[in-house]
């Protein structure tokens, strides 16, 4: 059985990209610590060149999600420059079935990850919108089958929110970087049972919970 993850294509993808990320500044200067005031738009200018990616291990958890779920449509808010993106559409098209509909506020990262997909012949299942995600997913028709959280932190629960009419029953939401602190009211709403959620924390770098729609 072909794993597309294993394809040289891919791997040299993503080992590219994971090689750049490691070689980012660790954002202690002032394009990254001086944006506490500034909107979600104006960071996503400011950090165009920013990896943030999730972990190699992350993505091999997304990856398995996937082929486990068979999604017909997932959903990742914070497409960065396509790591997160390049797991996903790996098992969509490994799963014979299913888009991926990526979301980012940086145009210019919109057009990298749109290369990179390409480059890994992977842009056929994967669409990258660009812009503000509760905008761009407003006319995103259901039912979605997985989504990914992992743009700005502050947004993750409006934007589950905004998409939770359009999951399906057994929806699977994975949230990114938990461990911030940022994230506690999202933490707080997925692990209370009355939201409709059942919900575990699972541990890769930088935590990720993992939320059922019951």
């Amino acid at each position: 059985m072909t794993i597309t993850l294993h394809e040289p294509r891919v791997h040299s993808v993503l080992d590219r990209l994971f090689g750049a990320a490691a070689s980012d500044d660790d954002h202690d200067g002032p394009a990254w610590g001086d944006l506490g005031s500034a909107s979600a738009q104006e960071r996503a200018d400011a950090l165009e060149g920013v990896y943030m990616p999730i972990s190699a291990r992350g993505g091999d958890l997304l990856y398995g999600l996937v082929r486990a779920s068979r999604p017909d449509t997932v959903v990742e808010f914070g497409t960065s420059f396509g790591i997160s993106t390049l797991y996903l559409a790996a098992a969509v098209a490994d799963n014979g079935k299913g888009h991926v509909y990526g979301t980012e506020m940086s145009e210019a990262k919109v057009a990298t990850a749109r290369k990179n997909l390409d480059e890994a012949g992977l842009g056929g299942v994967a669409t990258i919108l660009p812009g503000d995600a509760r905008r761009t997913l407003a006319d995103l028709k259901g039912p979605i089958g997985l989504v990914l959280l992992d743009g700005w932190k502050e947004l993750c629960l409006p934007v589950l929110r905004d998409l939770e009419s359009r999951l399906a029953p057994g929806a699977l939401v994975v949230a990114d970087d938990i461990d911030q602190e940022s994230m506690a009211d999202y933490l707080a709403y997925v692990r209370e049972p009355a939201n409709g959620y059942v919900s575990v924390a699972f541990p890769v770098e930088d935590g990720m919970e993992i939320s059922c729609r019951a």
